[in-house]
């Protein structure tokens, strides 16, 4: 190991120093070029032993020498392991670098080395955190599997928390069976998780399975997530009342948002189930939540959405229990609250199927609405759009506008086929064989009158 590792420093230096001669660069010239330290760059490239060089430090050699980027990199490994020796301040930014430039090959390379020894998945955790928090979450999809994969114990923290980014990477996307398979596949942890990343990842569950129509599922998360979200609110009320230094958890969220949401999710749960008296009672659970301590500026805010949800949501309940007098007050709500549109048409041409509304003039008012949703590319936009144009379909088709009602048909399919959402599919097809029926009812009824 020894013989190779000399082998390997020189193999690294011996490109520098032939690319510095070829340049002509003086070390003193080459040092004002890359910004390294006349006397640093002498002991990287002279010493004996070789200073270790940095990520960056090879990065400004090559940007000097008119190189690519990630130049070398396949001869820095030894730089960062050598000798059964693992330099973490070295390897982190190398490997992240690596993922940066492309360089996968020098990734692979690295990573059994580093899998050798047990202690080192903290390691690729840390790449992991790294890359998720600058954004890069595709990749940072290989490391956490790397760790999922080699970490014998499934309720290390690495472990955990790898399952629950994972889970959230997926679910950012539209696949609706990705999205199924994310949530199975973490669901079995989510308790591991630490309390305050336990109430966004209960949030995070609800909303996917409203996307998959997962109603007793959601229900199931809510009743945590209310749970939850009471014990750390009153944990913390009563610090406070005890002088107990402490601070408010972390939370990607104010914590009256898990507590409210909790409630605002039971309901639209129950809704979908056409439990419209029950959910009316758990409305009532987040229209008001103005007695909630701990509300700073940011708190008073969400307590506002939440007032505003429950207007929306008994406006909803009320239609779909048959309450067609205040639709005319719901459409002045959807044009105070545009970003509501959706969801409101979503449950007025429902309510219209199931009791009989004629609705034509509003769809006429929110032409241009419904034009944009075709740009809704969020899990939960894409969802309602689908139940919006499966209604659409219905109502068209009972109204013998076949024509029209055949291509929101089409739109809803075509929709579903994108997201792999086969929920509509069924009803659809019950619905066009009642219309083939119908017509047919039909043509037969002409000829006997002919005849």
């Amino acid at each position: 190991m020894v013989g190779l590792q000399g082998t390997l420093y020189q193999s690294l230096r011996s490109e520098i120093e032939q690319c510095r001669r070829k340049h002509g660069y003086t070390l003193s010239k080459l040092g004002e070029l890359t910004g390294i330290n006349p006397g640093s760059l002498s002991e990287i490239l002279n010493g004996n032993p070789p200073r270790a060089m940095t990520i960056g430090q090879l990065d400004a050699f090559a940007k000097v020498f008119g190189r690519e980027q990630g130049w070398l990199y396949e001869l820095y490994t030894e730089e960062c392991l050598s000798e059964q020796r693992i330099s973490r301040p070295r390897l982190i930014p190398y490997l992240t670098r690596c993922v940066e430039v492309g360089r996968k090959d020098c990734i692979e390379a690295a990573v059994p080395i580093l899998l050798e020894n047990p202690k080192n998945i903290s390691i690729l955790f840390a790449i992991a955190e790294q890359l998720y928090e600058k954004g890069q979450l595709k990749e940072s999809v290989s490391f956490y599997e790397y760790v999922i994969e080699n970490e014998k114990d499934s309720f290390s923290d690495h472990f955990v928390m790898s399952q629950y980014r994972l889970f959230r990477i997926v679910v950012q996307g539209t696949n609706f069976e990705e999205n199924l398979k994310a949530v199975i596949r973490f669901d079995p942890y989510r308790r591991r998780l630490p309390e305050y990343i336990q109430l966004d990842a209960l949030l995070q569950l609800a909303n996917v399975c409203y996307t998959l129509h997962k109603w007793r599922q959601m229900e199931h998360y809510s009743d945590e997530l209310r749970e939850l979200s009471t014990i750390v609110y009153e944990d913390e009320l009563r610090r406070r009342k005890n002088n107990i230094p402490s601070e408010m958890l972390a939370t990607e969220r104010h914590l009256v948002v898990y507590y409210g949401q909790s409630f605002l999710i039971k309901s639209i749960a129950l809704e979908k189930q056409e439990l419209y008296v029950e959910a009316k009672r758990y409305v009532e659970g987040y229209a008001d939540l103005s007695w909630f301590e701990l509300l700073d500026e940011v708190g008073q805010i969400e307590v506002q959405k939440f007032r505003t949800w429950a207007t929306a949501n008994l406006y909803t309940l009320n239609i779909l229990m048959g309450d067609g007098d205040v639709i005319p007050e719901y459409i002045q709500f959807l044009d105070d609250h545009p970003k509501e549109i959706l969801s409101g048409l979503v449950t007025i041409v429902k309510a219209a199927n199931e009791h009989g509304f004629s609705v034509d003039s509003i769809f006429d008012k929110f032409a241009e609405n419904i034009d944009s949703f075709k740009g809704r590319i969020d899990a939960i936009g894409m969802s309602e759009h689908i139940q919006f144009r499966n209604e659409m379909a219905k109502y068209l088709l009972e109204k013998e506008k076949y024509a029209e009602g055949l291509n929101e048909t089409f739109q809803c399919l075509s929709l579903s086929d994108i997201t792999k959402d086969y929920n509509n599919y069924s009803s659809l097809f019950k619905l066009w064989v009642w219309v083939s029926k119908s017509l047919v009812d039909k043509q037969q009824s002409r000829q006997s009158d002919i005849c």
